[in-house]
């Protein structure tokens, strides 16, 4: 017989091999989770592990650009087209093949060939159609039911240039505007400077680029019609009818050129390129009008 201290638990009783032994020492009963060092397995070391934990690293980010491509490519060709353009070329001429020549059918514009009469390539925007074509070498001017005017290169691979016209939208849509016929108008030869005439002023534009290089405002009581202009030598005459009956006929008559209003000892900016070479023509008022009297 042992002699136990009083309050102590018997060695019998606290390591049993009964039932509530094995009871006791489960992992329901205590509830305590084991603690100390957690078996694995040796982890790789060395340059190629290395290697693949970076290619793991990138694996991740090229499957997720791989993925959104489609979806960028497909947003891309969802966009909407700039001004509602929409230009289809339907047959390639060599550069040096015959200019073509022009017409409005139906919502486009029309170019084709002069001597097959076969389409080359049609030019629309959405929600508008051509009121007034002005062909120049290399260049396929129109003006549109928005008041918007445009240049497409001659062999219809892009719409060089397009601008907005102030005010004209509503004036095109009244019979005063006549289809907008005379809007367009032609300062050079070439094609080099366009003009734009609309009741309340005039608008030059450089044909390569669409840069606006001169605007002459009508005479206050007067407007501008541009259906009543023509061409003399270097000048276009544009008529400028007055409401006051005391207004001279000399003022309702505008004579201007590539450079601006015609007037006597005028002194013109030029309208060439940066850099370009300049006319070399400072003054041209004497070429169309003598000095008054």
């Amino acid at each position: 017989m042992r002699w136990v201290p009083k309050g102590a638990v018997a060695p019998s009783e606290a390591s049993g091999s009964g039932s509530s032994g094995r009871e006791a020492s489960g992992s329901g009963a205590s509830g305590l989770r084991a603690t100390g060092p957690r078996a694995s397995g040796p982890r790789a070391t060395g340059p190629r592990a290395s290697a693949a934990r970076r290619g793991s690293r990138l694996a991740l980010p090229v499957a997720l650009a791989l993925l959104a491509l489609p979806l960028i490519t497909a947003a891309h060709h969802s966009r909407p087209a700039p001004y509602g353009d929409h230009i289809t070329v339907h047959a390639r001429v060599a550069a040096a093949g015959a200019a073509p020549e022009l017409r409005t059918k139906g919502h486009t514009v029309e170019a084709y060939d002069p001597a097959t009469a076969r389409a080359r390539w049609t030019y629309g925007r959405e929600g508008h159609r051509p009121l007034a074509l002005l062909p120049a070498p290399g260049h396929a001017v129109a003006l549109w039911s928005d008041g918007l005017v445009t240049d497409t290169r001659a062999d219809g691979s892009a719409v060089r240039w397009h601008r907005a016209i102030p005010g004209s939208a509503a004036w095109l849509r009244t019979p005063a505007a006549r289809g907008g016929a005379g809007v367009l108008r032609p300062l050079d030869q070439r094609g080099r400077m366009i003009a734009v005439v609309t009741p309340h002023r005039i608008a030059a534009y450089r044909g390569v680029d669409g840069d606006l290089r001169w605007v002459l405002p009508a005479r206050g009581g007067c407007a501008f019609e541009p259906a009543r202009s023509v061409r003399h030598g270097n000048a276009l005459l544009v008529a400028q009818p007055c409401g006051d009956a005391a207004t001279p006929w000399t003022s309702q008559l505008i004579a201007v050129d590539d450079l601006g209003r015609i007037v006597p000892s005028r002194t013109p900016l030029g309208n060439e390129l940066p850099g370009a070479a300049p006319d070399g023509v400072p003054n041209r008022a004497e070429k169309v009008f003598a000095r008054p009297r």
